[in-house]
């Protein structure tokens, strides 16, 4: 067996036989269905009722507003135009209101687009201040069509609302927000990759200063090539991830098929209800979630879960390249921080175009240019692959990030092998361009 291979065999089988790394492989997947749900729980809570005090001297918006009480309703408004609006403000201070919406009388209409005042001791929310202009524009606007003596009711029956029923060249019906399911797959694995390449580059770079702070690295250099040892590093830390996403595919495959099946199920025909009932009942039970489990059942799996092999080890070796010279370069992980910004940038400014720039555009020129750029390649390319990517752009962009992981891995081995016995010195962006031209 050669040297390469034990390293790979002792770092792959520490990382893996460690407790937290059995205990956090079985126990993620939990905590990641608890954190959605609390998510989804925080957001469902019922905000603190605000009261708004509507001071209306016209007569003619509070109406409009205190129909808007509700239970859902986060604002409550109170129609306090009886009182002056110094006793509202002394209300205001003592916290009775929220804020006060202050609607003065004018000759005209038009005048009051432009007098409406809200105060408060704190700034409000958009969608308050949008809800709060809509509502008074439309009242300015019914009383517009009054006076231009229109029939307000034949021009409420005249409006429409259209609704675009979607669907495929092959006829088959298709479903709205379908890229937003995409992206949000695409997102997902892209931004597990990110996770992947900043834990185990980072378990890479702390391993690297462990040996070297002990000295122990002394030892180990003395029958093995820094190249050797710093690859072996990355091989074997690089197994030890795709085995806990392994093992992650296979459970959310398994709850996958469950969901299929549960929402799959069909009522027996042979139940003695009415037909109509019958129909109506099997149309419910597979519904709409079906149909979106039928789409997802629809999109490319193969080649997501392939280009996130690829794009994983892609960019996890280039990436833990660079982390492997950072903790040969320091003495410590406090040293590592000024190293460590520039790595970091890419990768967060890659989940930032996949989000803003692939959904709204996936073939555009900006998500095509980062989905092959090596650095930012393998987080945009997966958030692009379930919108379907050519072929040619997919062998471009793996080919471009492990030309580019090997030209890394000949600079980093560089600084690897002389910052692998510097002691005591905080090495500089200076030094590590002499270590270079060695």
């Amino acid at each position: 067996m050669s040297i390469v291979s034990l390293i790979i065999k002792r770092e792959f089988l520490s990382k893996v036989r460690n407790k937290s790394f059995i205990v956090m492989t079985f126990l993620s997947p939990l905590l990641f269905v608890l954190v959605m749900g609390f998510i989804g729980y925080l957001s469902s809570m019922k905000a603190d009722t605000k009261r708004i005090a509507v001071h209306d001297e016209m007569g003619l918006f509070a109406p409009s507003f205190t129909k808007q009480n509700s239970a859902k309703n986060e604002f409550r408004y109170v129609d306090a135009s009886v009182f002056s609006v110094a006793a509202l403000k002394d209300s205001l201070t003592k916290e009775n209101f929220e804020g006060i919406l202050v609607i003065p009388k004018t000759n005209s209409f038009k005048d009051i687009e432009h007098e409406v005042t809200f105060i408060s001791n704190s700034s409000p929310s958009i969608s308050f201040i949008e809800n709060t202009q809509r509502t008074i524009a439309k009242e300015i606007t019914k009383h517009n069509f009054e006076e231009a003596h229109l029939d307000t009711l034949a021009i409420k029956k005249a409006q429409s609302k259209v609704s675009i029923n979607l669907t495929k060249a092959s006829g088959e019906a298709s479903l709205k927000g379908l890229n937003e399911i995409k992206i949000g797959i695409g997102g997902a694995f892209g931004y597990l990759i990110m996770m992947f390449i900043i834990i185990y580059g980072n378990m890479v770079m702390r391993s690297v200063i462990e040996e070297k702070t002990n000295r122990i690295i002394e030892i180990i250099i003395s029958s093995v090539k820094p190249f050797q040892l710093m690859m072996g590093k990355i091989i074997g830390t690089s197994l030890a991830g795709l085995l806990q996403f392994i093992i992650w595919s296979v459970i959310g495959f398994g709850l996958l098929l469950a969901a299929s099946a549960f929402f799959g199920v069909q009522i027996n025909p042979s139940t003695k209800l009415p037909p109509e009932v019958l129909a109506s009942a099997q149309h419910e039970l597979a519904g709409t979630a079906q149909m979106y489990l039928n789409e997802l059942w629809n999109l490319p799996i193969a080649s997501i879960l392939i280009g996130f092999v690829v794009y994983f080890i892609g960019g996890y070796f280039l990436y833990s390249s660079f982390y492997a010279a950072i903790g040969a370069a320091v003495d410590n992980q406090t040293d590592s921080q000024q190293f460590l910004l520039p790595i970091i940038m890419p990768l967060v400014l890659s989940v930032y175009i996949g989000f803003f720039t692939v959904i709204n555009d996936p073939h555009g020129t900006i998500a095509t240019v980062f989905s092959i750029i090596p650095l930012t390649s393998p987080i945009v390319m997966l958030m692009r692959i379930p919108f379907g990517v050519p072929l040619w752009q997919i062998l471009i962009s793996v080919t471009l990030l492990f030309a580019t992981f090997l030209a890394v891995v000949w600079f980093a081995a560089k600084i690897y092998r002389v910052g692998i016995l510097m002691y005591g010195k905080k090495p500089s962006w200076k030094e590590l361009y002499k270590w270079l031209k060695y």
